[in-house]
């Protein structure tokens, strides 16, 4: 089927979004509109068959793309989520609805009893890891520093970057060669916004892991990357940010509109695939256009 060539800035035009909130981390049944995560259109040609996936934060938003396009290609997929049961099994549904198997995996990623727990069920249910995506994140959307309690500032880093310390380290004596990890950095790490304080010095501490582990482990033929994406429509958004934030989300990058889930799979799978073989410590942005440097 011959493809047409589609303006980017027209291709989701469902925004502004309508003023909601949530209670975090919020769930894709309350999101108005629902995000596009590839259901209907992302197609695989097997750059991932018989892999096994760990995904964090697979139940929604970005993690969910990632396991549709993981399974599409041919992985079978761990799904990691804090509580999201309804959100999570939708996205089983979808990965068994491409003929892969998915196991669902409940629990908090601040503790490290957890991780070690997510690394051995991925052993003993899916037969070994291939590819660990460190996705999952909390933020809270603040307007001065007094505003951000002891107790938020502690959690953001518990929940961002600490397991990824745990499960790269529990993991590595399970990842062979041509393994991979992807972890999901920020815009954030590079343009930090002002009223996500907390959350912005993690993605810029995951920038600066990733660069670190990519080094790390080149010896060991494991390769280490990231992916930065800018304002993508989540639960995440309505669940920690005010009304206004969320009717204006997205309006500032140059292609003046919130990027899909969707939009972002592609970049998982490219990295996860023999591809970029020649990449680690590497970062792709989608980022809407937004500046990096």
């Amino acid at each position: 089927m011959e493809q047409t060539n589609q303006d980017p800035t027209k291709k989701y035009e469902n925004q502004p979004f309508p003023e909601q909130q949530q209670e975090a981390p919020g769930t894709e049944a309350e999101l108005q509109p629902k995000a596009d995560h590839g259901e209907t259109s992302y197609k695989g040609s097997g750059k991932l068959q018989g892999r096994k996936a760990i995904i964090t934060g697979g139940d929604s938003g970005i993690g969910r793309a990632v396991a549709i396009a993981f399974a599409r290609e041919g992985a079978d997929v761990l799904i990691v989520y804090l509580n999201e049961d309804e959100d999570a099994q939708e996205t089983a549904r979808l990965v068994e609805a491409a003929g892969r198997k998915a196991v669902l995996m409940p629990g908090d990623l601040r503790e490290e009893a957890h991780c070690q727990q997510i690394i051995e069920k991925a052993v003993s249910e899916l037969g070994g890891i291939d590819i660990l995506v460190n996705n999952a994140a909390f933020q809270m959307a603040r307007q001065s520093l007094q505003e951000v309690s002891s107790e938020e500032w502690d959690r953001t880093f518990k929940t961002n970057i600490y397991p990824m310390f745990y499960l790269c380290k529990h993991a590595e004596q399970h990842l062979k060669p041509g393994s991979t990890v992807i972890n999901t950095t920020s815009v954030n790490a590079y343009k930090p916004k002002p009223t996500l304080i907390a959350y912005a010095a993690t993605k810029g501490a995951i920038q600066n892991f990733t660069a670190n582990m990519g080094q790390l482990w080149a010896e060991k033929g494991i390769r280490v990357n990231c992916v930065a994406p800018g304002p993508i429509w989540t639960p995440l958004i309505p669940s920690t940010m005010s009304k206004e934030e969320v009717k204006s989300f997205g309006q500032d990058v140059p292609l003046k509109r919130a990027g899909q889930p969707a939009e972002l799979a592609a970049a998982y799978v490219f990295l996860a695939c023999e591809d970029s073989s020649y990449m680690t410590g590497s970062t792709i942005q989608v980022t809407g256009g937004s500046p990096t440097i």
